[in-house]
């Protein structure tokens, strides 16, 4: 009885010894080993090593992923796991591509409640037409005609009417579609007076006082081709409108 009391008590000692072994043994007990990094310089063509592509490009990334600038501002450093680097190649590519160019036309139309002169000019337009049907007044002339060029994601900007105190910008954004492209653009138009003064040598250039006032500023979506009313604005003594119309191509 004692000699198997011995015995089992001598097969929990090596029992208990083993354990240790057996755990290493097991595949609960073993660390998964990660995977190797991968680290890829990628060159940029038309894209910029900027503080909103390493935002982007971060969503992308695990914990352990980085993204660096190179020297100069046309290529970056991604290290991270291979299919992590892989997908931020694939973006790249798909993004990294030579930005639109598009060309707008901008008309600058004069609505009043009284004749203007030049307002023959403007009457046969359809836009014109239309307008007469939805606005108050009863003459409509036409200010000025002019061309924009602008790349894709860049402001760009001309002066207008008259005297040159009008300034036209615009910023697009082409939204490519299934069936077609669209095009999304902030505009504004702007008064802006030059003090008099400098102008006679009154005052210095650098102390002369520059009045702009904000007269049409909205984000607008149109298609390549469309002619859009973009905004009316009131000036001043009454009774007339400042009408800005726009339509935009995508040069091929």
């Amino acid at each position: 009885m004692k000699k198997s009391i011995l015995v089992l008590v001598m097969a929990a000692f090596a029992l208990a010894a083993a354990a240790p072994v057996l755990a290493e043994d097991s595949p609960q007990g073993k660390t998964e080993a990660k995977e190797p990094l991968r680290k890829e310089l990628i060159q940029l063509k038309y894209l910029k090593a900027n503080s909103d592509l390493y935002v982007f490009i971060n969503t992308y990334l695990s914990r352990d992923g980085r993204v660096t600038g190179a020297p100069g501002n046309r290529a970056i450093v991604v290290s991270d796991y291979p299919e992590n680097v892989a997908k931020v190649l694939e973006v790249i590519r798909q993004i990294d591509a030579k930005p639109a160019d598009l060309q707008f036309t901008v008309q600058l139309v004069l609505g009043s409640d009284t004749e203007e002169k030049g307002a023959e000019a403007a009457a046969n337009d359809p836009v014109i037409r239309e307008l007469r049907n939805l606005l108050k007044y009863k003459f409509y002339s036409l200010l000025d005609t002019s061309m924009v060029r602008a790349m894709d994601n860049t402001e760009s900007e001309v002066r207008m009417g008259n005297t040159g105190d009008l300034e036209f910008s615009v910023m697009p954004k082409v939204i490519k579609d299934e069936k077609s492209p669209l095009i999304q653009m902030w505009v504004r138009l702007r008064q802006v007076r030059e003090d008099p003064r400098a102008a006679v040598g009154l005052v210095e250039p650098a102390k002369a006082e520059r009045t702009v006032a904000d007269l049409v500023t909205t984000t607008i979506n149109i298609k390549p081709g469309d002619k859009t009313v973009v905004g009316v604005s009131k000036l001043d003594g009454g009774g007339k409108g400042l009408i800005l119309i726009i339509s935009g191509k995508i040069v091929d």
